[in-house]
């Protein structure tokens, strides 16, 4: 939100000599984000002065409308003849008076003014917009003074166009929507600098008469619990802005559309009212406030036809919706140029309703920002007389005796707050009468039971506040004080955060990283380490991912999450692989250009706990019971922790040293054995097992087992698989689930032998079905003690061996600790593994 020291100042007495860094310390201490404070006296150097144009001559021949213009300048340009500029803007005629950068000049930006030749003509200046003064984001044309403006040709423009002000860019969080309206910062300021605050809502303002000044009927008082409405007949069609109005909105960032429209933005941000301004001529009928029907369409004021669903509101007419309420006004009832008769609407919205219905149209107004962040339902009244007020002194007409107040807002209920709380809670003395004075400063009406507060200090109960309960409640401005916790933090806030001491807790004792962190850091550095390159993908995926996967339909995997409010309609489910938003990920970085990837995620993946029901409803008035954790932990999901990789491309780039090698199948379960080394795992605890498992190809896919559990599964991808995904050929990916291996056992340290070893080579023929892991652990079962390591080193097929036969070749390695190995005890040794190996597996010595 952009404002004006200036138009804050007739709220709020704001020391005179403020410097603008003490207003924007001020500011962050009460908890609002100032994005920026600019003083605009600075922002543009050089001669900026009121010119009046003389004549304008239209250029022809080029792409866009060009003109070049004579501007009295009065004596600023030295000479006192008419400044020559030319200019592209086509909002001014002859006679109106502008506001003019003469050369030398400098515009925000660094954006220098100088004397040059264009379009066959000396332009020497430049004509200015209000975006190129830095006053708001128009740029649709030229700034045209007003004819309430006393400024003559050759005066500074400075004060006429608001550029002896300071100007602040705030950012407000969500919950304090009150504090987008001068109305709201000017209370806050005035807690700040404890200084008068002139609330512009305790104006007079007349109330409801009993005949409404237009028929209107409010079928949800749910979705809309007040609603005001006000006629004024006769109004000047042809009457302006003022141009301090104007001057204004253009600050804040509203482009000036015509008076009655930029009354309602005036008084929305004066007051934080959103209001809508009807054509009372172009209504058809009595005015209804209902729910829209499911498909009914209305086209609002920025041209676009809409679909309305059936918990959108809307305001109807005999004709159907002519409004998407406290959203966006619709085409049929908008003030136009001959609008004579206008009808000012201030209502009450259901904030949450609001916030649906902009988030579904993707229509965030000013209106719809200040609804879903909540209004006050009491000020509906004042912004009505205010605009009435503004529009019959500026545009004349006659206000109507009739004024509609449909009225249905509940009070608000007091809530119970410890008087010792805020100190309980904060660490810092707090007495009760500093708690209750600080809360009505915020507007809060506070009482200990029937009764007041005493003031009295000595008072019992009252010193300590120890078993004293106030009983407060919260104005209307602040929907956001619900709970005794909203309550502390005003309390913190308004007494000043710089009070509350910043003390770190001590940290416990401990063994630094748990085991769970330890694994999952090892399992990562081994993956980068090995060329893959870590990605964060987002949890949420498409209820089509499981088809594209191929995942059949008894899969555990397919049952998902469903999130209440997805960020994307599309993606509305959580993921339970890691393999569909990685494999999104690697097509993302296909499409950019890049052919070789190793990529790897490590995160969690969800699964639903069927017939959980609903968790229990827990208060933030005091922390949860253990059953109550308990019972919420039995609703969540289950998150386990998966690691994933996906392979596409060269995992060995080619180059001068010779042909690059492609990605494969084995790669991708030699990352597997990596993750699981890394995790602790030994060896001799893994097993790998050809299997058939989505999306895997069934030829190409093995299952990862520790300890005879299967905790993953490796491979090239399905054809149907990538082909869906638009993925390239022979892509390859790994998951396992880090949560399903079993702790990390005590390694004892290695035995270092000092004699030689033994080395033979056995090659073994066996069916092409027997895995060569099986194999592997068969010799090192036959072998005995002696044997220190055996590793296969060459497989081999071809019709010499018959059909469906292979052979694999091992590397066995023989130590004693003792002693040298004879040559009958290696070959002893040898022979007994190659026996188990035949006898488990039907293996044979090559060649014998």
């Amino acid at each position: 939100m952009r404002v004006s020291v200036s138009w804050l100042r007739e709220y709020v007495d704001l020391p005179a000599d403020l410097p603008t860094g003490d207003l924007e310390q001020a500011l962050v201490d009460l908890g609002i984000e100032v994005e920026s404070v600019v003083d605009l006296a600075e922002s543009v150097t050089g001669q900026l002065v009121v010119g009046e144009v003389r004549e304008i001559e239209e250029l022809t021949g080029f792409k866009k409308p060009i003109r070049f213009c004579r501007v009295d300048v009065g004596a600023a340009n030295g000479t006192g003849e008419p400044q020559e500029i030319v200019c592209g803007a086509r909002n001014f005629a002859p006679g109106d008076r502008v506001v003019v950068i003469l050369p030398g000049g400098v515009l925000p930006g660094g954006f220098a003014i100088g004397a040059r030749k264009t379009y066959g003509h000396n332009s020497a200046g430049m004509i200015c917009s209000a975006k190129e003064l830095g006053l708001g984001d128009d740029h649709s044309g030229i700034i045209v003074l007003g004819s309430d403006v006393t400024a003559k040709p050759g005066d500074d423009a400075r004060p006429v166009v608001g550029l002896d002000d300071v100007v602040l860019d705030l950012e407000i969080t969500p919950d304090r929507g009150y504090a987008l309206s001068l109305r709201g910062l000017a209370r806050e300021l005035s807690h700040a600098f404890d200084v008068p605050l002139r609330d512009p809502a305790l104006a007079p303002a007349p109330v409801g008469t009993e005949t409404p000044a237009y028929p209107v009927e409010v079928r949800d008082t749910v979705g809309c619990d007040r609603f005001t409405a006000r006629l004024v007949r006769g109004v000047d069609p042809t009457a302006p802005t003022p141009s301090w109005m104007q001057q204004r909105l253009v600050t804040a960032g509203i482009r000036s559309i015509s008076l009655p429209v930029d009354i309602t933005n005036y008084v929305m941000l004066e007051l934080g009212q959103p209001m809508h301004a009807f054509d009372a001529d172009r209504i058809a009928g009595p005015l209804v406030v209902r729910r829209a029907d499911a498909g009914e369409k209305l086209t609002t004021l920025d041209g676009v036809n809409r679909v309305l669903t059936a918990d959108d509101m809307v305001i109807c007419d005999d004709t159907g919706p002519i409004s998407l309420a406290a959203v966006m006004g619709g085409e049929t009832s908008e003030v136009v140029a001959g609008t004579t008769n206008v009808l000012f609407e201030a209502a009450h919205w259901d904030p949450a309703m609001v916030g649906r219905t902009a988030r579904r149209h993707k229509l965030f107004s000013e209106a719809a920002k200040r609804w879903e962040r909540g209004v006050d339902p009491a000020v509906a009244l004042v912004a009505l007389e205010r605009a009435v007020r503004l529009l019959t002194e500026h545009g004349g007409g006659t206000p109507s005796a009739e004024i509609l107040d449909i009225d249905h807002v509940r009070p608000r209920t007091p809530i119970s707050l410890p008087a010792d709380l805020p100190t309980r809670r904060v660490g810092v003395e707090y007495p009760p009468a500093r708690v209750v004075a600080l809360l009505e400063r915020v507007g809060c009406t506070v009482a200990q039971g029937a009764d007041r507060l005493s003031e009295d200090p000595g008072a019992v109960g009252v010193a300590s506040g120890v078993g004293t309960v106030l009983s407060v409640t919260p104005p209307t401005w602040r929907p956001d004080l619900t709970d005794p916790a909203d309550l502390v933090e005003e309390v913190v806030r308004l007494d000043g955060y710089d009070r509350v001491p910043s003390v770190l807790p001590t940290a416990p004792p401990g063994r630094g990283l748990t085991p769970r962190q330890r694994r999952r850091r090892a399992v990562a550095g081994s993956l980068a380490e090995r060329g893959y390159v870590e990605v964060l993908a987002h949890p949420f995926v498409s209820p089509e991912l499981a088809d594209q996967l191929g995942l059949p339909a008894d899969d555990p995997r397919r049952p998902a999450v469903r999130l209440a409010n997805p960020l994307s309609e599309e993606e509305p489910l959580l993921r339970t692989t890691l393999l569909g938003p990685l494999l999104g990920i690697l097509k993302r970085n296909l499409g950019r250009g890049h052919r070789d990837l190793a990529l790897y995620e490590i995160g969690a993946v969800f699964h639903p706990r069927v017939g959980a029901g609903s968790p229990p409803a827990m208060g933030v008035d005091r922390r949860p019971t253990d059953e109550e954790f308990a019972a919420a932990d039995a609703v969540v999901p289950a998150q386990p922790v998966h690691v994933a990789v996906v392979l596409s491309g060269d995992i060995d780039p080619a180059g001068w040293w010779g042909p690059g090698r492609p990605a494969g199948w084995a790669d991708a379960i030699e990352a597997a054995r990596d993750v699981l080394a890394a995790a602790g795992i030994p060896d001799e605890r893994v097993e790998v097992r050809a299997a058939e498992y989505a999306p895997w190809h069934p030829g190409r896919c093995a299952e990862l087992r520790v300890d005879g559990s299967v905790v993953g599964h490796a491979g090239e991808l399905h054809p149907v698989v990538v082909g869906a995904l638009e993925l390239p050929r022979r892509t390859c990916a790994m998951e396992l689930n880090l949560d399903a291996l079993p702790p990390t056992p005590v390694t004892p340290a290695p035995t270092v032998s000092g004699f030689p070893p033994a080395l033979i080579d056995v090659a073994l023929v066996v069916d092409d079905s027997v895995p060569a892991e099986q194999v592997r652990r068969a010799l090192e079962a036959g072998a005995g003690e002696l044997l220190e390591d055996v590793r296969l080193f060459d497989v081999y097929s071809g019709a010499q061996l018959g059909e469906g036969r292979r052979s694999l070749a091992y590397k066995l390695t023989f130590r004693a600790p003792d002693r040298t190995l004879t040559v009958e005890e290696a070959v002893a040794a040898r022979d007994a593994a190659v026996a188990v190996a035949a006898e488990r597996l039907g293996a044979t010595l090559r060649g014998a």
